[in-house]
């Protein structure tokens, strides 16, 4: 007779520890926060986030992270490219470079612009204003959210092999048609997965966007600066109700990002005439 495979209780265990280390993490601050913007019934929150400073915060925060986004996605494709199919001296020191907004706080990259482009710093006659200034919260985001369509494109143009391209330039085609009808649809579900994590980093940075703009309200102030300094005046309401909205905008990007990560990317060997 076949014996029964010994249970022990080591899964079990796991998945308990699972469970409450997710639970502690996660649903519990969840948990406080829906508790504590709906204590008082509806009406609160939605008179909160319908204030026009915290629709303003909103508006900057949404302009500042679909911007980056854009920007990110034209120049990290362009670096991408560089770096994989390009040799040059150096190029590993720029490879490291993308890396940096990973290990650098972003309070530091505030303060290194406030220490450049301030009214005393060593660029203080730059002509565009960027301490304390919308220019200058943009330039940061763009920097915080700089490595994602880098890292997700990269590695799939690297896959990629020459023989496609070398044909359609064979036919006659242009280079650009040839990246278009051949190298993009290869490389657009790492593009696009790309500018989501860049558009969810953007939204929720506060470090380097508090510093540089200095948060003005109605000015400079995003949603989490909104949040920080609502905390601060004791409108627990108002921050409670920016942080549900923000998190549901969260769980929105969450699932596209699922959704993207199951949709298997196009293969580059189709077969289609690059000079149509």
């Amino acid at each position: 007779m076949r014996e029964k495979p010994v249970r022990t209780f080591w899964p079990w265990l796991l998945i308990a520890v699972v469970v409450v280390y997710a639970g502690l993490l996660l649903l519990a601050p969840l948990v406080a926060v829906i508790s504590g913007a709906f204590e008082d019934g509806i009406q609160p929150v939605l008179e909160a986030i319908t204030a026009a400073e915290a629709l303003l915060s909103l508006r900057l925060t949404f302009f500042l992270a679909i911007t980056a986004s854009v920007i990110n996605a034209i120049l990290g494709l362009i670096v991408a490219w560089v770096l994989v199919r390009h040799r040059f001296p150096g190029k590993w020191f720029f490879n490291a470079l993308v890396d940096l907004p990973f290990v650098v706080s972003p309070v530091i990259v505030g303060y290194v612009m406030i220490v450049l482009f301030g009214r005393t710093g060593w660029l203080q006659n730059f002509p565009i204003q960027l301490a304390f200034s919308l220019p200058g919260m943009l330039v940061v985001t763009v920097f915080v959210s700089l490595p994602f369509v880098i890292r997700e494109v990269m590695p799939v143009l690297a896959s990629l092999t020459r023989e496609q391209e070398e044909a359609a330039f064979t036919l006659g085609a242009s280079s650009w048609m040839t990246f278009y009808r051949i190298v993009f649809p290869a490389i657009r579900h790492g593009i696009i997965y790309g500018i989501v994590l860049t558009l969810a980093r953007a939204l929720g940075e506060f470090g380097a966007v508090a510093v540089i703009g200095g948060g003005v309200q109605g000015v400079t102030e995003t949603a989490t600066i909104y949040i920080y300094r609502s905390l601060h005046d004791r409108n627990d309401i108002g921050a409670y109700s920016m942080a549900i909205t923000l998190g549901v905008i969260s769980v929105g990007i969450l699932v596209v990002m699922n959704w993207l990560r199951r949709d298997p990317s196009e293969k580059g060997s189709q077969h289609v005439d690059p000079t149509e």
